[in-house]
């Protein structure tokens, strides 16, 4: 037979099989397939173990191992938003690169925003033995803990437990996050939206911010506020207008802006969709962006923002960093020593800068500018 093609077996190969072919016992199988350390083995023997589990196909029992150490590889992520948005996926992918580096693996389970279908889901994978849980939302907001989450290790991640106020900013009451928690430092994303605007020498601006009561837009807009303030204008004088996270919602605040005029010579948008709209609206009425007008989005939406003609500015939402810490964050906390790896009541929350690790476990990941082609300086007079 080749030596090279596993056996035919009407069973799955064990490790006895393979300590007969390589002539060991099983124990000097078992230290080998495992990597246990502290063992005399020779390198003629591990590579006859090695050969024989290649021959034979041979997988270790994954099932076995999880009831020897009480632990299955497996993380459930679990995607507590609706259907239509998509944010999940780099969530997604940052949080499985880093279990793949440790040999876990994700069960992904999606409730569709279903408070109901949120308790099934936890109770399901406890009952399938998951190790931990990733608790995931589209928008930033509260989440209502079922009890269930609360058996096993839980990092929220672009949401919080639910209590009144937003956690960890100064003034604000709120108590700590029992759970490690992270969240994009949407303050410090529309501080950084601003500044572009102000750096490219802007000076009349206009702001289609999202629903006055988002998470997202309380914060976007306290830090657009500020780096306004900072470089001296008075964000009262300038437009500001609230309408959904939709293109719609864009192109008719944008279709306003032209009728009432006279035109700023930036708009910022509450996101991507927004802008979106924003830019039809400007197109139709036969505006260039950006020789008349500059627009700026939020959140770098993937196959959207670079895709625009033109591309557009933006600041990224850092869901894949998000996923990567809070993978990081169940499988090796010493990466990152000042946050928790089990959950935790007696902390308090320190507030140093506007990308903070607390003490809490509530930890903030930058939104960072994305310069492209629909920021240019302002327009100048005829």
């Amino acid at each position: 037979m080749d030596g090279n093609r596993p056996d035919p077996s009407p069973r799955r190969p064990t490790m006895a099989d393979v300590a007969r072919r390589a002539g060991v016992s099983r124990a000097t199988v078992s230290f080998v397939v495992n990597d246990t350390l502290g063992q005399s083995i020779g390198a003629q023997t591990r590579q006859r173990i090695h050969d024989a589990v290649a021959a034979l196909g041979y997988r270790p029992n994954r099932a076995a191992q999880g009831l020897r150490t009480r632990r299955s590889a497996t993380i459930g992520f679990i995607t507590h938003e609706t259907p239509e948005r998509s944010f999940a996926d780099p969530a997604v992918t940052g949080a499985h690169d880093v279990a793949d580096e440790f040999g876990s693996r994700l069960l992904l389970v999606t409730t569709g925003g279903c408070p109901d279908r949120l308790r099934q889901s936890v109770d399901d994978l406890i009952d399938r033995q998951v190790d931990a849980i990733i608790l995931a939302t589209s928008g930033t907001r509260a989440v209502s803990l079922p009890d269930g989450a609360w058996r096993l290790p839980v990092v929220l991640l672009n949401c919080f437990e639910g209590h009144p106020g937003h956690p960890g900013r100064p003034g604000r009451l709120t108590l700590p996050p029992r759970l490690p928690t992270l969240l994009p430092d949407e303050q410090a994303g529309g501080e950084a939206a601003a500044r572009l605007a102000i750096d490219a020498g802007h000076r009349d601006f206009a702001f289609l911010a999202g629903k006055a009561d988002s998470w997202a837009t309380v914060e976007r807009l306290a830090g657009y506020r500020l780096a306004l303030t900072a470089a001296g204008f008075d964000p009262r004088r300038q437009t500001l207008v609230h309408g959904p996270y939709e293109i719609d919602a864009g192109h008719a605040l944008a279709r306003r802006l032209v009728a009432t005029g006279p035109l700023p010579t930036v708009i910022l948008c509450g996101n991507d969709r927004m802008a979106v709209g924003v830019l039809l609206a400007l197109a139709q009425a036969g505006i260039r962006v950006p020789d008349d007008v500059s627009v700026i989005g939020y959140d770098d939406q993937i196959g959207l923002a670079s895709s625009l003609r033109p591309a557009l500015t933006t600041v990224r939402l850092p869901y894949l960093e998000m996923g990567r810490a809070a993978a990081e964050q169940l499988l090796c906390p010493d990466r990152d020593p000042a946050m928790p790896a089990m959950p935790t009541t007696t902390t308090t929350i320190t507030i140093t800068t506007t990308l903070t690790t607390a003490t809490t476990g509530l930890r903030w990941l930058p939104c960072l500018p994305v310069v492209r082609d629909s920021l240019g300086p302002p327009r100048t007079s005829p």
